[in-house]
Protein backbone atom coordinates (compact mmCIF):
# COMPACT_ATOMS: atom_id res chain seq x y z
CA UNK A 1 0.00 0.00 0.00
CA UNK A 2 1.50 3.47 -0.46
CA UNK A 3 2.07 6.01 2.16
CA UNK A 4 -1.05 8.27 0.61
CA UNK A 5 -4.34 7.64 1.92
CA UNK A 6 -6.50 7.82 -0.93
CA UNK A 7 -10.95 7.39 -1.29
CA UNK A 8 -10.06 4.01 -3.18
CA UNK A 9 -7.75 2.66 0.16
CA UNK A 10 -10.96 3.94 2.48
CA UNK A 11 -12.97 2.25 -0.22
CA UNK A 12 -10.73 -1.17 0.33
CA UNK A 13 -10.76 -0.76 4.24
CA UNK A 14 -14.61 -0.74 4.41
CA UNK A 15 -14.42 -3.71 2.65
CA UNK A 16 -12.13 -5.77 4.55
CA UNK A 17 -13.37 -4.01 7.46
CA UNK A 18 -17.29 -5.61 6.26
CA UNK A 19 -15.98 -9.07 6.00
CA UNK A 20 -13.98 -9.66 9.68
CA UNK A 21 -17.04 -7.66 11.29
CA UNK A 22 -19.69 -10.46 10.07
CA UNK A 23 -16.90 -13.14 11.41
CA UNK A 24 -16.21 -11.49 14.90
CA UNK A 25 -19.66 -11.40 15.49
CA UNK A 26 -20.23 -15.25 14.58
CA UNK A 27 -17.10 -17.06 14.73
CA UNK A 28 -16.92 -18.95 18.21
CA UNK A 29 -14.55 -17.44 21.77
CA UNK A 30 -15.67 -13.71 19.83
CA UNK A 31 -19.88 -14.00 19.83
CA UNK A 32 -20.07 -14.25 23.73
CA UNK A 33 -22.76 -12.53 24.83
CA UNK A 34 -21.28 -11.13 27.69
CA UNK A 35 -18.07 -9.34 25.33
CA UNK A 36 -19.76 -5.93 24.83
CA UNK A 37 -20.35 -4.76 21.21
CA UNK A 38 -18.15 -1.66 21.62
CA UNK A 39 -15.16 -4.50 22.43
CA UNK A 40 -16.17 -6.45 19.06
CA UNK A 41 -16.30 -3.32 17.11
CA UNK A 42 -12.80 -1.94 18.27
CA UNK A 43 -11.37 -5.57 17.75
CA UNK A 44 -12.86 -5.34 14.09
CA UNK A 45 -11.73 -2.19 13.50
CA UNK A 46 -8.08 -2.81 14.17
CA UNK A 47 -7.88 -6.67 12.72
CA UNK A 48 -9.32 -4.79 9.43
CA UNK A 49 -6.39 -2.52 9.72
CA UNK A 50 -4.08 -4.77 10.33
CA UNK A 51 -5.18 -6.84 7.24
CA UNK A 52 -5.74 -3.43 5.02
CA UNK A 53 -2.40 -2.65 5.35
CA UNK A 54 -1.06 -6.16 3.97
CA UNK A 55 -3.38 -6.58 1.61
CA UNK A 56 -2.94 -6.10 -2.22
CA UNK A 57 -5.83 -4.61 -3.22
CA UNK A 58 -7.38 -4.81 -6.64
CA UNK A 59 -10.84 -2.43 -7.23
CA UNK A 60 -13.72 -4.62 -7.85
CA UNK A 61 -16.31 -3.78 -10.86
CA UNK A 62 -19.36 -2.27 -9.39
CA UNK A 63 -21.08 0.52 -10.90
CA UNK A 64 -22.59 3.07 -8.17
CA UNK A 65 -24.16 2.97 -5.01
CA UNK A 66 -26.37 0.16 -5.39
CA UNK A 67 -22.84 -1.81 -6.58
CA UNK A 68 -21.20 -0.42 -3.82
CA UNK A 69 -24.06 -1.81 -1.61
CA UNK A 70 -23.96 -5.31 -3.21
CA UNK A 71 -19.75 -5.57 -2.25
CA UNK A 72 -20.44 -4.32 1.40
CA UNK A 73 -23.38 -7.09 1.52
CA UNK A 74 -21.48 -10.11 0.03
CA UNK A 75 -18.49 -9.39 2.31
CA UNK A 76 -20.50 -9.19 5.54
CA UNK A 77 -21.99 -12.46 4.03
CA UNK A 78 -18.86 -14.20 3.60
CA UNK A 79 -17.42 -12.96 6.48
CA UNK A 80 -20.77 -14.94 8.45
CA UNK A 81 -20.74 -17.81 6.72
CA UNK A 82 -16.91 -18.18 7.78
CA UNK A 83 -18.11 -17.63 11.59
CA UNK A 84 -20.56 -19.72 11.31
CA UNK A 85 -19.75 -22.77 10.28
CA UNK A 86 -16.78 -22.59 12.98
CA UNK A 87 -19.47 -21.51 15.51
CA UNK A 88 -21.40 -24.69 14.56
CA UNK A 89 -19.22 -27.25 15.00
CA UNK A 90 -19.24 -25.98 18.92
CA UNK A 91 -23.13 -26.11 19.13
CA UNK A 92 -22.81 -29.41 18.66
CA UNK A 93 -20.85 -29.94 22.50
CA UNK A 94 -24.35 -28.02 23.90
CA UNK A 95 -26.51 -30.78 21.99
CA UNK A 96 -24.59 -33.49 22.94
CA UNK A 97 -24.59 -32.29 26.68
CA UNK A 98 -28.58 -31.72 26.08
CA UNK A 99 -28.56 -35.60 24.79
CA UNK A 100 -26.80 -36.92 28.32
CA UNK A 101 -28.96 -34.87 30.29
CA UNK A 102 -31.74 -36.76 28.78
CA UNK A 103 -30.74 -39.80 30.05
CA UNK A 104 -29.05 -38.75 32.93
CA UNK A 105 -32.21 -36.82 34.18
CA UNK A 106 -30.97 -33.07 34.10
CA UNK A 107 -32.68 -31.84 31.28
CA UNK A 108 -35.39 -29.77 33.57
CA UNK A 109 -32.26 -27.77 34.50
CA UNK A 110 -31.67 -25.24 31.94
CA UNK A 111 -29.30 -22.28 31.75
CA UNK A 112 -28.19 -19.61 28.93
CA UNK A 113 -24.75 -20.46 27.53
CA UNK A 114 -22.91 -17.26 26.78
CA UNK A 115 -20.85 -19.22 24.31
CA UNK A 116 -23.89 -20.46 22.00
CA UNK A 117 -26.52 -17.57 23.25
CA UNK A 118 -28.64 -20.63 23.48
CA UNK A 119 -30.32 -22.65 26.25
CA UNK A 120 -28.28 -25.34 27.27
CA UNK A 121 -28.48 -28.25 30.06
CA UNK A 122 -25.81 -28.46 32.60
CA UNK A 123 -23.81 -31.27 30.57
CA UNK A 124 -23.99 -29.17 27.99
CA UNK A 125 -22.58 -26.22 29.79
CA UNK A 126 -19.38 -28.53 31.22
CA UNK A 127 -18.73 -29.58 27.51
CA UNK A 128 -18.91 -26.18 25.85
CA UNK A 129 -16.74 -24.13 28.81
CA UNK A 130 -14.00 -27.10 28.85
CA UNK A 131 -13.66 -27.45 25.36
CA UNK A 132 -13.65 -23.75 24.90
CA UNK A 133 -11.15 -23.59 27.71
CA UNK A 134 -8.84 -26.34 25.36
CA UNK A 135 -9.43 -24.14 22.68
CA UNK A 136 -7.89 -20.88 24.46
CA UNK A 137 -5.00 -23.46 25.84
CA UNK A 138 -4.03 -24.88 22.64
CA UNK A 139 -3.98 -21.47 20.60
CA UNK A 140 -7.47 -22.90 18.19
CA UNK A 141 -8.41 -18.96 18.31
CA UNK A 142 -5.54 -17.76 16.84
CA UNK A 143 -6.23 -20.56 14.13
CA UNK A 144 -9.84 -19.53 13.54
CA UNK A 145 -8.52 -15.68 13.29
CA UNK A 146 -5.51 -16.74 10.93
CA UNK A 147 -8.40 -17.97 8.27
CA UNK A 148 -10.42 -15.28 8.41
CA UNK A 149 -6.84 -12.86 7.18
CA UNK A 150 -5.52 -15.55 4.89
CA UNK A 151 -9.25 -15.48 3.35
CA UNK A 152 -8.34 -12.53 1.93
CA UNK A 153 -5.47 -13.86 -0.38
CA UNK A 154 -7.65 -16.56 -1.50
CA UNK A 155 -11.09 -14.66 -2.18
CA UNK A 156 -10.04 -11.19 -3.52
CA UNK A 157 -12.25 -8.10 -1.89
CA UNK A 158 -16.03 -8.40 -4.16
CA UNK A 159 -14.54 -12.11 -5.70
CA UNK A 160 -17.40 -13.29 -3.31
CA UNK A 161 -19.28 -15.92 -5.45
CA UNK A 162 -21.27 -17.96 -2.81
CA UNK A 163 -21.68 -21.50 -4.83
CA UNK A 164 -25.26 -23.05 -5.93
CA UNK A 165 -24.60 -26.70 -4.20
CA UNK A 166 -23.22 -25.02 -0.72
CA UNK A 167 -26.37 -26.22 0.50
CA UNK A 168 -25.34 -29.80 -0.28
CA UNK A 169 -22.18 -29.44 2.46
CA UNK A 170 -24.44 -28.10 5.17
CA UNK A 171 -26.96 -30.89 5.02
CA UNK A 172 -24.08 -33.38 5.13
CA UNK A 173 -22.75 -31.53 8.15
CA UNK A 174 -26.32 -31.83 9.60
CA UNK A 175 -26.36 -35.00 9.43
CA UNK A 176 -22.19 -35.56 11.03
CA UNK A 177 -24.07 -33.38 13.65
CA UNK A 178 -25.89 -35.37 15.16
CA UNK A 179 -23.49 -38.28 14.54
CA UNK A 180 -20.70 -36.50 15.91
CA UNK A 181 -22.82 -35.46 19.02
CA UNK A 182 -24.10 -39.27 19.83
CA UNK A 183 -20.42 -40.70 19.63
CA UNK A 184 -19.48 -37.98 22.27
CA UNK A 185 -22.51 -39.09 24.38
CA UNK A 186 -21.93 -42.54 24.05
CA UNK A 187 -20.48 -44.12 27.28
CA UNK A 188 -23.40 -42.24 29.15
CA UNK A 189 -25.76 -43.53 26.34
CA UNK A 190 -24.41 -47.13 27.37
CA UNK A 191 -24.26 -46.26 31.17
CA UNK A 192 -27.97 -45.67 31.42
CA UNK A 193 -29.02 -48.81 28.98
CA UNK A 194 -27.65 -50.97 31.54
CA UNK A 195 -29.37 -49.19 33.88
CA UNK A 196 -32.46 -48.90 32.74
CA UNK A 197 -32.64 -52.95 32.50
CA UNK A 198 -30.97 -53.30 35.77
CA UNK A 199 -34.34 -51.48 36.71
CA UNK A 200 -36.56 -53.34 34.21
CA UNK A 201 -35.33 -56.36 36.11
CA UNK A 202 -35.50 -55.16 39.84
CA UNK A 203 -39.15 -53.79 39.03
CA UNK A 204 -39.68 -57.81 38.37
CA UNK A 205 -38.08 -59.44 40.75
CA UNK A 206 -39.71 -56.49 43.59
CA UNK A 207 -42.40 -55.07 42.52
CA UNK A 208 -43.15 -53.54 45.60
CA UNK A 209 -40.10 -51.37 45.12
CA UNK A 210 -40.97 -47.68 43.82
CA UNK A 211 -38.72 -48.06 40.74
CA UNK A 212 -39.41 -44.31 39.50
CA UNK A 213 -37.91 -43.19 42.52
CA UNK A 214 -34.38 -45.46 42.92
CA UNK A 215 -33.81 -45.22 39.13
CA UNK A 216 -34.02 -41.30 39.27
CA UNK A 217 -31.25 -41.17 41.96
CA UNK A 218 -29.51 -44.12 40.22
CA UNK A 219 -29.48 -42.42 36.85
CA UNK A 220 -28.07 -39.26 38.22
CA UNK A 221 -25.37 -41.20 40.50
CA UNK A 222 -23.94 -43.50 37.62
CA UNK A 223 -24.18 -40.34 35.29
CA UNK A 224 -22.09 -38.37 37.36
CA UNK A 225 -19.41 -41.26 37.80
CA UNK A 226 -19.44 -41.67 33.73
CA UNK A 227 -19.19 -37.96 33.50
CA UNK A 228 -15.82 -38.22 35.84
CA UNK A 229 -14.40 -41.49 34.45
CA UNK A 230 -14.52 -39.94 30.97
CA UNK A 231 -13.48 -36.29 31.97
CA UNK A 232 -9.67 -37.90 30.75
CA UNK A 233 -11.58 -38.11 26.88
CA UNK A 234 -11.91 -34.74 26.88
CA UNK A 235 -8.80 -34.16 24.89
CA UNK A 236 -9.88 -36.42 22.37
CA UNK A 237 -13.39 -34.71 21.90
CA UNK A 238 -11.92 -31.04 21.62
CA UNK A 239 -9.11 -32.39 19.02
CA UNK A 240 -12.23 -33.65 16.99
CA UNK A 241 -14.24 -30.90 17.03
CA UNK A 242 -11.32 -28.42 16.48
CA UNK A 243 -10.32 -30.74 13.11
CA UNK A 244 -14.05 -30.52 11.95
CA UNK A 245 -13.71 -26.73 13.10
CA UNK A 246 -10.65 -26.72 10.09
CA UNK A 247 -12.62 -29.06 7.70
CA UNK A 248 -15.56 -26.61 7.48
CA UNK A 249 -13.81 -23.20 7.31
CA UNK A 250 -11.43 -24.81 4.50
CA UNK A 251 -14.62 -25.86 2.53
CA UNK A 252 -16.35 -22.92 3.55
CA UNK A 253 -13.90 -20.93 2.13
CA UNK A 254 -13.69 -23.18 -1.21
CA UNK A 255 -17.25 -22.72 -1.97
CA UNK A 256 -17.04 -18.79 -1.56
CA UNK A 257 -14.19 -18.29 -4.49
Amino acid sequence: MSNTFTVEYFEAYLFVLARISGFIFTAPMFNLRNVPVKVKSIFSVLLAFVVFTTLEYEAPNYSGTIGLTAVIITEVVAGIILGFVANICVMILAFAGNLADMEIGFAMSQSMNNVNNISTTVTGDYYTYVVMLVMLVSDMHLYVIKAIVESFSIINIGKVNIAVDFYVVLLKFLVDYFIIAFRIILPIFAAMLLTNAVLAILAKAAPQMNMFVVGLQMKVVIGLAVLVVTAATIGNVSNFIFEEMKEMIKTAIYYLK
